[in-house]
């Protein structure tokens, strides 16, 4: 049988419609994320490298709001799909108006940051500060297109943040190997998928509904605090250990340390586009139960053979993290891969927190922040850090697992927990 290119050309277009196309998509945004890493570590070295990479996690810390806009409007279309149109509309009026506060707040602490992070200069945390704007407003771009289902547009926006940031990123390190021209790269790569996701949501007009955005407003804006609140306690977790290291080990330590951590957040992300794919399902009340046992059971099997592998195969893992100057983390390589597979299965539980509207998540992974501040300030090894941030992580992860089957059990207690909730 002959297969033609317009049979394999709609073959293509009908993968990149369904969530294996998200699958895809997110592999590449990966891909050309953690590149872009790769490429920081090896240009930069430990010292440098170490200073960009507390940045760069400050700036995933500040993303929150970007990812509670995304949540915020996913969860409402996808349980509510007749009012896109005032959604999309209240959404994207919060975002750009978040965006801009937000950025002016994070450009007034630069001198804080610089101290904080003991940068070179103050250029990095003003970029930073700048860089926020783009990412915020592409999150609620992607909430909409995820909320309606709308796989080949969002997988277009993922695209758009990996690989600009991966091509730009080598370029502007081999004119000037710097964290300053690492973050310019970062900058200037986050308008890509803004344009993208403006481009896709204006090709295809709304059907108008019953509802003024104005109606459902101040109610997106709530609940985007609550979500964010929730994120901003993961990302937190997830990646303050690096800024806690710049504090108690030395530069080289706290380099090996953050070159480590670039297979944390490999593991981490590599299975994000599940978390993508069964959100909405987890925030219709029928579906929610079977949508997270899928996803743990998933990510379980995911994150024990990424453990392996890093186990195994660290020779190689290490070449991916910077090579030779990174030697001295190589045999515990597999330690931070044990990171990246409990951060993911936290990562599932929050957003299955968030999918119901539930309070105590927040504030359980709030406890485990404080947890891991305070507990990691009182080591001084690689190692030791690395150990302490596990215990930390498994600790959360089974409470939340507990939590979520009495939920289950209850089926009202998702909704008394959702009434209880300060920011509603």
């Amino acid at each position: 049988m002959t297969t033609t290119p317009h049979d394999a050309g709609s073959r293509l277009a009908r993968l990149l419609r369904s969530s294996a196309g998200i699958a895809i998509a997110m592999g590449v945004m990966n891909v050309g994320t953690y590149g872009f890493q790769i490429v920081s570590a090896r240009l930069l070295g430990p010292g440098q490298y170490g200073a960009l990479a507390g940045v760069v996690a400050l700036l995933m810390v500040l993303s929150v709001v970007q990812l509670g806009l995304q949540a915020t409007s996913a969860r409402r279309i996808a349980a509510d799909p007749e009012h896109v149109a005032a959604v999309e509309a209240a959404v994207l009026r919060t975002a750009w108006r978040a965006a801009f506060v937000l950025g002016i707040v994070t450009l007034l602490a630069a001198p804080v940051v610089m101290r904080l992070l003991r940068l070179d200069g103050i250029l990095p945390a003003l970029l930073m500060g700048l860089s926020v704007v783009p990412i915020t407003v592409m999150g609620a771009q992607a909430g909409v297109l995820q909320g309606e289902r709308r796989w080949l547009p969002l997988s277009l926006i993922y695209l758009a943040v990996g690989v600009p940031r991966l091509v730009l990123g080598l370029a502007f390190l081999l004119v000037s190997g710097s964290e300053t021209s690492a973050m310019l790269a970062i900058l200037v790569s986050s308008w890509a998928p803004v344009v993208v996701g403006a481009w896709a949501l204006g090709r295809h007009p709304r059907r108008a509904s019953g509802l003024h955005e104005s109606e459902i407003r101040h109610d997106v804006l709530r609940e985007t605090v609550g979500s964010s609140i929730a994120l901003l306690a993961f990302f937190a977790l997830s990646n303050l250990d690096v800024v806690v290291a710049r504090g108690v080990l030395d530069a080289h330590d706290a380099g090996l340390y953050a070159g480590g951590l670039i297979v944390t957040k490999a593991v981490l992300f590599l299975p994000q586009f599940a978390v993508v794919v069964l959100f909405p399902s987890m925030s219709e009340g029928t579906e929610s139960r079977a949508a997270l046992a899928k996803g743990m059971a998933f990510l379980s099997l995911l994150g024990a053979a990424c453990v392996a592998g890093a186990y195994l195969l660290s020779e190689l893992a290490l070449v991916f993290i910077g090579g030779d100057d990174y030697v001295g983390v190589q045999d515990r390589l597999w330690m931070f891969a044990v990171l990246g597979a409990l951060l993911s299965l936290l990562q599932l539980l929050v957003y299955a927190g968030i999918a119901s509207r539930g309070v105590a998540t927040k504030y359980l992974v709030g406890i485990g922040v404080a947890a891991l501040v305070a507990l990691g300030s009182t080591t001084s090894t690689v190692t030791g850090l690395a150990t302490m941030v596990a215990a930390v992580d498994l600790a959360v992860l089974v409470v939340l697992v507990a939590l979520q089957v009495l939920r289950h059990r209850r089926p009202g207690r998702e909704h008394d927990e959702r009434d209880l909730d300060p920011t509603r």
